[in-house]
């Protein structure tokens, strides 16, 4: 939108940042499907091999009704005992690709796979205003570099 000046009188529009979100055409049966917590950790891992041992980062999977992955966003990188993520943006990406599920992902370089009061706390308030938007929030996954814990199968969520 370029600035918009009918009138010296009137107030002049300014331009706006606009979010934009760019599709790569994938066949449908090609797309990852998240069935299970090792589906998601599985199909996860490799997104911190570069940073498992040195620093937290935050992932998100963008799933359609049958959960098949329809994006992944990385919606955070911190330091080595945390990272800031704004479920504002989110759910901003998951709007923008017609998501109805998602599942959080982020890792914990100490090795330690459970659950902080922080995450506890993070994943409460996405599940709220997933279900406040109609979406469903799958499972929450914490990569260590020996595994992974899930929300889900430890009853968290």
């Amino acid at each position: 939108m370029k600035a918009v000046k009918q009138n010296p009188l009137e107030p002049v529009l300014f331009e706006v940042a606009e979010v934009g979100l760019h599709y790569v055409r994938q066949c449908p049966l090609k797309r990852p499907r998240i069935e299970a917590s090792s589906d998601a950790g599985d199909l996860l891992r490799p997104f911190f091999a570069t940073c498992q041992d040195h620093h937290e980062e935050f992932y998100v999977l963008c799933l359609n009704q049958r959960n098949d992955v329809l994006a992944a966003y990385r919606a955070g990188a911190g330091g080595i005992t945390g990272t800031v993520v704004d479920v504002r943006l989110i759910f901003q990406t998951a709007l923008l690709c017609n998501a109805t599920g998602l599942v959080l992902a982020h890792n914990h370089p100490s090795g330690n796979p459970q659950a902080s009061h922080a995450d506890i706390k993070l994943t409460q308030k996405v599940k709220g205003c997933a279900e406040f938007m109609d979406m469903r929030l799958i499972d929450h996954v914490i990569i260590t570099a020996s595994g992974y814990t899930s929300f889900a199968d430890e009853g968290l969520l």
